[in-house]
């Protein structure tokens, strides 16, 4: 038992480590908490108690107790509280994590305590959190599968979340932007009739024509519904400068962009003054989106989305045309998923051939950002490792604002047919990643180019060797459901690997119907046959669909992906019901489901309620009939 518990000790510790704890075991090198433990023995004697490990992150202390068995994880007596007694205090991990949180609440002066029992080993485990406040009440939280949240970067809002119960500030920068899309979206139904389409293009052009009001050449003040030269030719004028200030070429590029913003100019309803409004609705727009949004991109240094948001938004309200056209934008969290699983360096250069509003694009440019050294290589990344194609010629312009707007990285985006491309030619940009969520159940025995899995295989044929291509795509894409998808799968495997397969929560495109995954693949590189593959299933992704807000993030999501991300990297094991990692055929379904099998070893519990079970059965099935059963 000791030399298993000394084997969970060290799993406990790896943990930290990855979580970026530094915390102290078998005490505390803060006066503080060492001497509160010099009197906080397990046996309540008043002797020296030593937690597996203590310590503080920002105002918060934690203190941690493990076992090395699950069966000895928490111990409740008969109203369902934890037990306090010294046994229980002694043998089970939560018991003991509360009678040290409680000691040391009564005993120093930190007023938030976060006990934690541990219990198992790596691959099987149980991770509870208990918050204790300074008067020694307890609170039993969620479990959890990393320490990911007791972070310094992420405790404050799970404090916030969990304990407070309270939206962190990006939940009401989030609920604000879609109660600012939605008011948005009638303004312009209401006053202007605008088509479903045009609604992010007016959008976009808009911000786009606030820019100039750095360089003094706009000023909404300047739209005063004049017949002779409109407040909608006022805004235009704007864009086209900015498009020019921005140096969008070639030529032709940037009379793409301006022909979709002519709806602006050329829409008579949104530039004749508005009685309701007493003044034009295309000013009343401009004043929204200064205030609300543009202030935001311009001031906001994140990866999010906000034109993309605004789009779903719209075309959620509008009942529009996205998904006809297979168009689904991909959410944030999947986004942001896509940049981790790719584990991005300044180094690296990137392509969407689907890029839609740009969100991977934004997303990776972000990531980039962030770990570059240097302005020049900043300068680098947007002008030169940034590479997209969009199809649709109004949802290429709000990729190419969303760029501008973002500080740059539209040089390299293309209004083009990704599949009429030679895979050789755009092999030439040297990109090493591919990000992509093509068109959806757009193929059919008469098009099996369209098939989401031969999007894929041109997507790898457009990267350097050893280059990672990430795709999100319905699950029935990775089965092979026709033979035109078989022969695809086969091919891919002739020339590339896969490297692993993960199942996504089926709500991930809420609204949408369809039950997507997430397909890693190295390009370039044949696929050994005995190359061993991860297939994951991450359907509790701590995500839910909640009434009137969609789907919604909850506090457990950051751990669950830190896990999904420690897995997938080999830094943890994980059970078969999450992770199994096997050799393929290209017949085989690619999906977790298929490669599945129950290795859980039945605890005693299990056993017995078995029994308890078929005893229940027997008795049931030979007992008398009595007055007033019902006979068949």
């Amino acid at each position: 038992m000791a030399r298993n518990e000394t084997k969970t000790d060290l799993w406990v510790y790896d943990l930290l480590k990855i979580a970026g704890l530094n915390l102290s075991a078998q005490g505390s090198d803060i006066v503080e908490i060492d001497t509160a433990l010099k009197t906080a023995s397990k046996s309540k004697t008043g002797n020296i108690g030593r937690p597996e490990y203590c310590g503080v992150v920002q105002d918060f202390l934690i203190v941690i107790e493990d076992k090395a068995d699950t069966a000895n994880h928490l111990k409740l007596n008969d109203k369902e509280l934890i037990c306090d007694n010294a046994a229980s205090v002694r043998d089970f991990a939560v018991n003991g994590a509360l009678h040290y949180g409680i000691h040391l609440a009564a005993n120093t002066s930190y007023k938030k305590i976060i006990a934690i029992g541990v219990s198992g080993d790596e691959k099987r485990h149980r991770i509870t959190p208990l918050f204790v406040d300074e008067r020694g009440q307890y609170k039993q939280l969620d479990d959890v599968e990393t320490f990911t949240l007791f972070s310094d970067k992420n405790i404050e809002e799970y404090y916030i979340k969990n304990i407070l119960k309270e939206d962190t500030p990006e939940e009401k920068t989030t609920a604000e932007i879609l109660s600012d899309a939605k008011s948005l979206h009638e303004d312009l139904r209401n006053y202007g009739s605008i088509q479903d389409k045009d609604k992010p293009l007016i959008v976009s052009g808009i911000l786009l024509a606030l820019r100039e009001m750095e360089h003094k050449n706009f000023s909404i003040d300047n739209l005063t519904g004049d017949t002779t030269k409109t407040d909608g030719e006022k805004i235009y004028a704007a864009i086209e400068d900015n498009l020019n200030r921005a140096k969008v070429s070639p030529q032709v590029k940037k009379d793409k962009l301006l022909s979709q913003f002519l709806v602006i100019k050329d829409t008579k309803a949104i530039n004749e003054i508005n009685r309701t409004l007493g003044k034009t609705p295309i000013k009343h727009y401009t004043e929204f989106l200064y205030e609300h949004i543009y202030k935001n991109i311009k001031y906001t240094q994140s990866a999010e989305d906000y034109l993309g948001r605004f789009y779903g938004e719209f075309m959620s309200y509008s009942g529009g045309d996205g998904q006809t056209l297979g168009i689904v934008l991909t959410p944030k969290h999947i986004v942001e998923l896509f940049c981790d699983l790719a584990d991005l360096s300044p180094d690296d250069s990137v392509f969407d051939p689907c890029c839609g509003t740009a969100g991977f694009l934004i997303a990776a440019m972000h990531h980039m950002l962030q770990q570059a050294d240097s302005e020049t290589q900043k300068r680098n990344i947007r002008k030169n490792q940034l590479h997209g194609m969009e199809l649709q010629p109004y949802m290429f312009t709000i990729a190419t604002t969303n760029m501008i707007l973002r500080g740059d990285g539209k040089s390299n985006l293309e209004q083009e047919d990704f599949l009429k491309q030679n895979p050789a030619k755009l092999q030439t940009l040297s990109c090493n990643v591919g990000m992509m969520n093509p068109p959806y159940s757009q193929g059919s025995k008469a098009n099996p180019n369209l098939y989401e899995i031969a999007f894929t295989e041109h997507l790898l044929g457009t990267l350097v060797e050893d280059g990672k291509a990430i795709v999100i795509v319905p699950q029935s894409s990775m089965t092979g459901k026709t033979k035109e998808e078989q022969a695809i799968k086969n091919n891919i495997l002739k020339k590339h690997s896969l490297e692993g397969v993960i199942t996504l929560n089926k709500s991930t495109f809420y609204g949408v119907g369809t039950n997507p995954c997430i397909a890693v693949f190295t390009a370039g590189v044949p696929h050994d046959k005995d190359k061993l593959v991860k297939f994951i299933n991450f359907e509790n992704d701590g995500f839910e669909v909640q009434k009137h807000r969609g789907l919604v993030e909850t506090e457990s999501a950051k751990d669950k992906k830190s896990h999904l991300l420690d897995v997938w990297f080999g830094r943890s094991q994980a059970e078969t019901k999450f992770c199994v990692n096997t050799t393929i055929e290209a017949e085989d379904e690619w999906l977790h489901s298929f490669y599945y099998f129950n290795d859980e070893i039945p605890s005693e519990a299990d056993f017995e309620k078995t029994i308890a079970d078929y005893l229940t059965f027997e008795v049931n099935m030979n007992r008398p009939a009595f007055i007033g059963d019902r006979l068949s």
